[in-house]
């Protein structure tokens, strides 16, 4: 098969990840965006993405891209791109379900010569033994004989709008050298920044899942010097920007590791170790210290509470945010969660504000109520959990104002206000 304009493309999956991809090939391809949620397609059909990710004028833009929940539509395709979800169970196993029944799909509809490419983070070897053998069992066809495979990690930053798909360098790989060459040069038509060839599907896999395998023990590694520097007694923030004035300290923040990226992948990848007889011991430590986080949050503000007499039970606590990063709608895996359910076992009645998120997919998901917070719904103390723009605007004074208490708590989880204004204002101070 040759990259030209001429190829039908699928997308399979239009989340964060599928729908800017379905985008930028919509400009050079005729695209079908392909999703089993009714409601997604019928919104992007209206030129509305809920993500935030595309803007009507980017989706108008496409103009050779069109939106199906039908397989009947994606049955005269030739190349399938998929970008469903991988989420992890409650033990955080790998939960390969959306992938599997996404190969299911493009099963039902593969013809010979077609082309299946994988953009959904998954551990190496998924690929060829999850996928690929779902697509022979119900197509009929051999792999590397009828059809090919390809696999493309996604580099998506969910609201980032400077690094976006096109500024990436993208990774490509294909299951023969020849399919290789033809991915690499269909992700080289669209992507500006330029690709790199794996290998192989497999390296291609591995180097995904180590990109934010390193993020997440960087921040483990601040996250657990932020415990020790509070029993210190010295600020986390201090220490990190006397040790920055070196040129190559590298420059990570404390924080709740949440979203559907730096705190899922690693488990990807403990798990194929186990597999293969390995038992990862840095990686699951600073799992453990990242999923541990938000309750010693909680933990910390609660005992700063009792100390300044709050009746911990009855109070209330203000949480500022829910998504999993700032200027972003994004809940999933949002480790926000974790510190309501901490209070909520101590008694403490905790209200949400979150100008970013879907009220109904908060309580879809978590079953929590937003709320609102100011100086006629005030609150015992606050913790400002994500650093979106609009907390980032207010003022110290219209805080306090939100706060009926002699003495309240202030956890400023992502240091965002001066410390010193933070206690001139009456507040007890604590941050990672």
């Amino acid at each position: 098969m040759d990259t030209n304009l001429n190829l039908k493309i699928c997308i399979i999956g239009l989340g964060y990840v599928g729908l800017p991809l379905a985008v930028e090939f919509g400009k050079k391809y005729d695209v079908i965006g392909f999703d089993i949620n009714k409601e997604r397609i019928e919104e992007l059909r209206k030129g509305t993405d809920s993500t935030l990710e595309v803007t009507t004028e980017e989706l108008n833009s496409a103009a050779r891209l069109r939106f199906s929940c039908n397989d009947v539509d994606i049955k005269d395709c030739t190349v399938f791109v998929v970008t469903v979800p991988t989420p992890v169970d409650k033990v955080n196993r790998p939960d390969l379900t959306p992938l599997k029944r996404a190969s299911e799909t493009v099963g039902k509809v593969l013809k010979t010569g077609d082309i299946v490419i994988y953009e959904s983070t998954v551990y190496p070897g998924a690929t060829e033994e999850v996928c690929v053998p779902v697509l022979e069992k119900v197509s009929n066809l051999k792999f590397n004989q009828d059809f090919f495979a390809g696999y493309s990690p996604e580099r998506i930053n969910p609201g980032d709008k400077i690094n976006t798909l096109t500024k990436i360098k993208k990774i490509t790989s294909g299951s023969t050298e020849k399919i290789a060459d033809v991915v690499d040069s269909l992700y080289g038509s669209i992507i500006t920044a330029g690709t790199h060839k794996a290998t192989s599907i497999k390296v291609a896999e591995a180097a995904k899942v180590i990109e934010n395998t390193q993020r997440d023990l960087n921040i483990a590694l601040v996250n657990e010097l932020s415990v020790i520097f509070e029993r210190i007694g010295i600020d986390t923030l201090d220490v990190l920007e006397a040790a920055g004035s070196k040129w190559n300290f590298l420059p990570f923040r404390p924080g709740l590791v949440g979203g559907h990226c730096i705190g899922v992948d690693p488990y990807y990848l403990t798990h194929k170790a186990e597999e293969v007889g390995y038992h990862p011991q840095v990686i699951l430590a600073g799992r453990r210290i990242n999923d541990n986080m938000a309750r010693y949050v909680a933990r910390n503000t609660i005992k700063l509470m009792l100390q300044n007499g709050i009746d911990v039970p009855r109070a209330t606590v203000g949480v500022l945010g829910i998504t999993f990063k700032e200027n972003c709608p994004d809940i999933r895996n949002s480790k926000v969660v974790d510190l309501v359910n901490e209070f909520a076992l101590w008694g403490t009645k905790v209200v949400i504000v979150d100008p970013w998120a879907d009220a109904s997919e908060v309580f879809e998901e978590y079953g929590i109520q937003l709320g609102q917070i100011d100086a006629t719904n005030q609150v015992d103390s606050l913790v400002v959990a994500v650093g979106h723009n609009e907390f980032r605007k207010l003022t110290l004074e219209e805080l306090r104002s939100y706060v009926r208490c002699k003495k309240p708590v202030f956890a400023d989880v992502k240091s965002l206000f001066p410390r010193e204004a933070i206690v001139e204002q009456g507040f007890t101070l604590f941050r990672l």
